[in-house]
């Protein structure tokens, strides 16, 4: 019986440099581009200086690009919402930076405070809003790029949040 190990068949693979797999330049899997949103959330001199807020509208910012892959910055002010959509072909990782988001979609709402991350696949409709009473901030990476976000109406009644109770007879409700 052969009693060779692997290592004396092929050697020390930390001598032999070309079997190593090469570093990548760029994100290709999904865990590497929530690395790459991971890091890009733990600098905040990447994204801090950019931010800025618009009362009337969403406010957004591509920070950078590579092969295959767009990194946006966005910001929301209380109230402000993104409408039921989906990115189209385009899968991403949802990163909230600072303040509190509640993601909407068919299943429920999900509340995402600050370091929360979402991964989504094409096709996949929700809906952004900033329920709370200060301003928040997010990051989104979209591989491949993101080249379009059709918007669902339709299905706003599946990713609005259920309706109150009706009051008690009697109660008056501000």
């Amino acid at each position: 019986m052969n009693m060779d190990s692997d290592l004396q068949i092929a050697g020390d693979i930390m001598e032999v440099p070309h079997l190593l797999q090469p570093e990548r330049a760029h994100p290709v899997t999904v865990a590497d581009f929530v690395g790459l949103a991971r890091s890009v959330a733990e600098d905040r001199s990447q994204w801090a200086p950019h931010v800025e807020y618009d009362a009337t509208t969403r406010w957004y910012h591509r920070l950078r690009t590579g092969p295959g892959y767009e990194v946006w910055l966005l910001s929301w002010v209380p109230g402000q919402g993104s409408g039921p959509h989906d990115h189209g072909v385009s899968s991403g990782v949802l990163t909230v930076l600072e303040g509190e988001l509640t993601e909407r979609t068919d299943r429920g709402v999900r509340r995402l405070a600050g370091g929360a991350q979402r991964v989504f696949a094409p096709g996949y409709v929700h809906e952004v809003v900033n329920d709370s009473l200060e301003p928040a901030v997010s990051l989104h990476v979209y591989f491949p790029g993101l080249t379009e976000m059709p918007m669902h109406e339709s299905l706003r009644a599946q990713c609005a949040p259920a309706a109150p109770a009706p009051a008690a007879p009697g109660v008056i409700v501000a």
